[in-house]
This record gives C-alpha cells, structure tokens and sequence, in this order.
C-alpha cells in the first residue's frame, strides 16, 4: 500500500527493452529493399563481431508521389539478411507491388533476448501509436503447407490485394526435350513465388515434353504443362501460391485460375470470409516441398 513517504516500484524489464528498441529502430534511416543492401548486412555483423545474425526489422512502402509508410514488423531467427530476402523475393513476384517502392530497417538482436519476442514488443508499441499495415494480413514468407491450400482467405488477407503475378518470366528454363517432372521443377527454382507438386507423379513426370520458348511467363509455362497433364490432373493458382495434383479437378476456394488437360482454362473468383478477431495467418508452419 503506497503511503505518504513510501511506495512500490516494479521494474518491467519487457517494456524497457520495447522502448529502447523503438528508438534504436527509430534512429535509422530505411534503405531500399535490394539484394545489394542484404548483402552488405552479412559484412557489417562480422565487422561487430555478431555471434547470431538474429534481429528485427521494418518494411516500409512508399508509393509514387504518397508518405511512406511503415507496413510490417518482424523477426529472424534465422539469418536476419535471409529472412529480408525471402520478403524481396516474395514481393518480386506480386501485382499491383513494386520492390522500388520498399525500403527496410534493421536491428540484429542478441540470441538470449529471442524468448521475450522482441517484435511482439515492437508490434505492440507501433499499435499504440498507428497502424502496421501488413501485419496479422497472411505476409510471413513461408509456404503455409497444404493444410491451407482448401481454406477460404479473409477478406483483407494480404495474398488477395497482392496476388502471385503470372506475367513474371520463368528463369532459367532449358530448351528442348525433358521429362515433364524436370520440367516442374525448373519452374518451381525460376518463379519468385510457390510453386508446389506432388511428389508421386508416377508415369506422368516421366512423360516427355519438347520446351521451344525459354521466355515463358508464369502463364505460359503453366498453360503448356496443363496441355501435358491427363486425366485428373491440374494446376491450380492460387492467389498466393501455385499447386498441382492429381485431385479430380477439385475446386479451391482462394483459386483464381485452373490449368487442365488439353489446354483447358477455367477461371474463378476467390472465395473469401469475413476476418476473425484476433486472426494471425502469419504465424503458420514450415511448408512441403
């Protein structure tokens, strides 16, 4: 009970960190989100002498002629320069986006400091005083596994105003004649987003194809490997990914188009719900294939 000379004091260690690492953050200033400025990342933290490359970041957005702004808050355990190039990669590969318009900042972060979340502190002080745009909206890059490939997506899932752009050119392609399951996966390493197969294609992936363009899009890739697929087989694009498995043309609910045998295409408007409260998508596992 405080009395008139005398009182408690409880030092909250959490919010000390949370305050020091606002105003840390808040001292740098961003730089565009490049793979030249990752890699620089990896010199610097040998420079200090860094035991763990884990840390925390920002990514901010700024459109042409607006303010920037600040739209995701998070964390590395793993390599910090490594989880900003999955966000670089994952963002090439969007519409209605361009990695021009982002910019990071970045703190590495002590090792032994991981288990009092420090981005949860971050996330928790920029809420207090504005909006993270991104966060709790489906932006964590890893593949969120097939469990979610059959869930309908919230209405301001992030994947859905930022869909996969199938106008992205397939890299690396090869010309000339491969057995289909060669060719999967060098669309799989070429894409700047998910492309995931079954990994039992059984004859099919032993069927033979003749590549004659090695400029193909996205679109066009995945419009010659529906021609070349039998039965019920298809390739699915979803808005935030792309499968394909032999699962008798079955509809999914965040699909956008649908690649089949003999060139057919089938195109579908995603169907979404209502967000639940207090819904993160980010926080999902570790993906297949």
């Amino acid at each position: 009970m405080a009395g008139p000379y005398s009182n408690q004091f409880r030092l909250s260690i959490t919010e000390a960190l949370s305050t020091q690492l606002f105003a840390a953050l808040d001292r740098l200033e961003p730089a565009p989100l490049t793979s030249e400025n990752l890699d620089a990342l990896y010199p610097l933290a040998e420079k200090l002498g860094l035991a763990s490359l884990s840390g925390v970041y920002q990514l901010f957005r700024q459109k042409p002629g607006e303010e920037r702004v600040l739209t995701y808050v998070g964390k590395a355990d793993q390599p910090l320069p490594k989880r900003l190039g999955d966000h670089l990669k994952k963002l090439s590969g969007r519409a209605g986006i361009s990695v021009s318009e982002m910019s990071f900042r970045c703190l590495f972060v002590e090792e032994d400091l991981s288990s009092v979340s420090p981005e949860k502190m971050l996330i928790k002080r920029h809420l207090e005083t504005g909006t993270i745009v991104w966060n709790n909206r489906g932006f964590g890059p890893n593949d969120p596994g097939s469990e979610r490939d059959t869930t309908r997506n919230s209405e301001n899932h992030w994947d859905l105003e930022f869909p996969i752009d199938l106008a992205r050119k397939v890299q690396g392609l090869v010309p000339g004649q491969q057995p289909l399951k060669v060719l999967l996966k060098a669309i799989k390493q070429g894409l700047p987003f998910n492309f995931r197969f079954a990994q039992g294609l059984g004859p099919l992936g032993e069927k033979v194809v003749t590549v004659t363009d090695t400029e193909m899009t996205a679109e066009e890739a995945f419009q010659f490997v529906g021609a070349h697929l039998t039965g019920k087989w298809q390739v699915s694009a979803l808005v935030g990914w792309v499968i394909m498995y032999e699962d008798d043309h079955k509809v999914y609910p965040s699909a956008f188009r649908y690649y089949r045998p003999d060139g057919v295409i089938v195109d579908q408007k995603p169907i979404t719900r209502k967000p639940k409260k207090g819904e993160n998508p980010d926080e999902v596992g570790e993906g297949e294939n």
